[in-house]
C-alpha cells in the first residue's frame, strides 16, 4: 500500500554509504564488550557495515578493562570510512569525552530513561535470539529493579576487586526504607518503559503472535534510534473526540524544543496535538475516539456511541454498526475534522528526512473482536494473561519499589475486555503526556508473592516445574548454586571422635 511505497522510496532515494568499515576506540582502561546492530564484526573494535544510511543505528557496551581509570573523563571515538554515492571515498570521525565520577549519585543523576530503554532493548534482543524470549524479560526486569536500587542506596563506599559496585541484597538498608524512597525524577519513568519492554510484540509470550511479526518487530527495534524506540516501546494515545480548535493547526506559540519532546507538536509546521492518555482501557469510552501511534501502526479505535456528525465527518456514515469494515474509508479532507485529523496523522510521520513515510491507519470498531484484540496489545498498563504481562503498571512499580522482593500476580481473567464507561475506571485521571509512577495503594491488594530471586521463574504456570532456564553470562545477578561433587576426605584428627 502506500506506507510500503513511501519506505520502498525512501530507502532507494536517501543517501547511502557503500563498502563502510567503522572502528570504535575508547580510553585505556576501557574495553567495548558488545555490540548491537546490522554489521560483521571483523576484530574487537572494527565492524564490517554492507552499507549505512542515516537511519543506521548501532549500540556498544562499554566496561572496565583495568580495576582504575586514572583519566579524569572516558573518550569514545568512531571513524566511518566508506564511499559515497559519487564514489568518492570518505571517512568521518566523531569523538566524544565523557566524565568519569566515583559517586554513584553523580552517575545515577546523568541517565536518561529514553537511551536506557532502548538500549535495554538491543540487550535483551541479543539474549533472546541466544537462548529464549523468559531470559530476556528477566533481564529487563532484573537491570530496572538493580538501576532504581542503586539509585535510592546513594553512594556508598564499595568496591569489588577495584571495581566500584552496590551493596550485596543482605547488607543494603531495609527492606521498608528503600520502599519509601521516592525514584529519582529522570527515572521516574523506566519502569513504566520496561513494563511496555516485556509487554512489547519482540518480547512478550503467548501464541497469538505469528513468528513472522515476532522477527519483524525485533527487526525494528534492533535498528531504531532512541526517539524511535520511545514510541515503539510505549505508544502515544490521543483523545480525537474531545480535542481543543487549535489542534490539528499550526501552533502559534514560539518555537520550543520541550513541546517536541512532550509530544505536544509535532511535524516541520508544529501542528498542535490533541490531549494524551495513559495505556489503559479505563481510558476508552464507548462515545469517543481515540488515535494510537507506536511510530510504525495507526489505530484508530471508534466507541458504539460515537457523535454521528464526527463519524459523518470522517467516514461518510453516522454509524459502523452493521457496516462491513473492509469498505470503510477514512476521509482526509472535505470538512474541518478530517482535514485536521489528517494534519496530525501527516505531523507524527514527520522527520528531518527529505522522505516522508505515509503512514496506515487501521480503524478498530468497538466490540470488533479481531482488530480489537491487537489494539488492546498496546494497553501496556492493564494486567493480562500472557506469558510476561500479568504484571499492571501498579504492581510493577511496587515490585521494583520493593527491590525486586516478590514476584508478579497469578494469571488475570484474560486479556483487556471491551473498554469501561466513563466513571467505572480505577485511580484518579492522570496529566497529559507520559503518565508518572501511580500512586501507591491504588488498584494493588496486597504485596505479590513471594519468588526466588535472581533468576525467577516465569510469571504464568504452564504446569509442573521444569528445568531451569539456560545461564546466560550477560544477566545480572548471582547464578544458582551448582554441584561441587562429593565432599572433600576429612582430616585424621576430625575422624578420631566417630564412631
Amino acid at each position: 500500500g502506500p506506507r510500503f511505497e513511501s519506505e520502498l522510496c525512501r530507502a532507494l532515494t536517501q543517501h547511502t554509504g557503500f563498502e563502510a568499515v567503522m572502528r570504535i576506540r575508547c580510553t585505556r582502561g576501557m574495553r567495548i564488550s558488545n555490540f548491537y546492530g546490522n554489521f560483521f564484526v571483523r576484530g574487537t573494535d572494527l565492524l564490517a557495515l554492507p552499507n549505512c544510511n542515516s537511519d543506521s543505528v548501532f549500540a556498544f557496551d562499554l566496561v572496565h578493562d583495568e580495576a582504575n581509570v586514572t583519566s579524569s573523563v572516558v573518550t569514545v571515538q568512531s571513524a566511518l570510512l566508506y564511499t559515497s554515492s559519487e564514489g568518492e571515498r570518505r571517512i568521518r570521525v566523531v569523538t566524544q569525552a565523557i566524565p568519569v565520577s566515583s559517586l554513584v549519585s553523580e552517575v545515577i543523576g546523568g541517565v536518561d530513561a529514553d537511551t536506557v530503554t532502548s538500549l535495554l532493548a538491543k540487550q535483551a534482543l541479543d539474549i533472546g535470539l541466544k537462548t529464549n524470549l523468559d531470559n530476556a524479560r528477566i533481564k529487563l526486569q532484573q537491570a530496572c529493579v538493580e538501576l532504581v536500587r542503586a539509585s535510592k542506596e546513594g553512594d556508598k563506599p564499595r568496591t569489588i576487586s577495584g571495581y566500584a559496585a552496590p551493596p550485596p541484597m543482605q547488607q543494603h538498608q531495609p527492606q521498608q526504607e528503600n520502599d519509601t524512597k521516592p525514584i529519582p525524577a529522570n527515572l521516574r519513568l523506566l519502569p513504566l518503559y520496561t513494563l511496555a519492554l516485556m509487554k512489547n510484540v519482540a518480547f512478550r509470550g503467548g501464541t497469538d503472535i505469528h513468528p513472522d511479526e515476532r522477527v519483524h518487530a525485533m527487526h525494528r527495534l534492533t535498528g531504531m534510534w532512541v526517539a524511535d524506540s520511545k514510541h515503539f516501546v510505549y505508544p502515544r494515545m490521543f483523545s480525537l473526540h474531545d480535542m481543543g480548535p487549535s489542534a490539528g493547526l499550526p501552533s502559534a506559540a514560539a518555537p520550543d524544543e520541550d513541546d517536541i519532546s512532550n509530544d505536544k507538536v509535532a511535524g516541520r509546521d508544529r501542528i498542535e496535538l490533541p490531549r494524551l492518555l495513559s495505556l489503559t482501557v479505563d481510558r476508552l469510552a464507548s462515545n469517543g475516539l481515540f488515535l494510537l501511534d507506536n511510530g510504525l501502526d495507526m489505530f484508530l479505535w471508534v466507541g458504539r456511541e460515537a457523535d454521528s456528525a464526527i463519524l459523518n465527518s470522517l467516514f461518510g456514515t453516522n454509524s459502523l454498526e452493521g457496516v462491513e469494515m473492509s469498505q470503510i474509508k477514512l476521509q482526509t479532507s472535505g470538512n474541518d475534522f478530517a482535514s485536521r485529523l489528517q494534519a496530525i496523522v501527516s505531523a507524527l510521520r514527520e522527520d528531518n528526512a527529505p522522505q516522508t513515510l505515509t503512514a496506515k491507519v487501521t480503524i478498530v470498531r468497538e466490540g470488533d473482536h479481531g482488530l480489537e484484540s491487537r489494539f488492546f496489545w498496546h494497553m501496556i498498563e492493564d494486567s493480562a494473561s500472557f506469558n510476561g504481562g500479568t504484571f499492571s503498571y501498579n504492581d510493577f512499580v511496587q515490585f521494583v519499589n520493593s527491590g525486586g522482593q516478590g514476584g508478579p500476580p497469578g494469571p488475570s481473567r484474560g486479556p483487556p475486555g471491551a473498554p469501561n464507561m466513563p466513571g467505572q475506571g480505577g485511580g484518579p485521571p492522570r496529566p497529559p503526556g507520559p503518565p508518572g509512577p501511580p500512586q501507591m495503594g491504588q488498584g494493588h491488594q496486597g504485596p505479590p508473592p513471594p519468588m526466588n530471586q535472581g533468576y525467577q521463574q516465569s510469571p504464568v504456570n504452564r504446569g509442573p516445574p521444569g528445568p531451569p532456564p539456560p545461564m546466560n553470562r550477560s544477566h545480572p545477578g548471582p547464578p544458582p548454586p551448582m554441584n561441587q561433587g562429593p565432599p572433600p576426605p576429612m582430616a585424621p584428627q576430625q575422624m578420631q571422635g566417630m564412631p
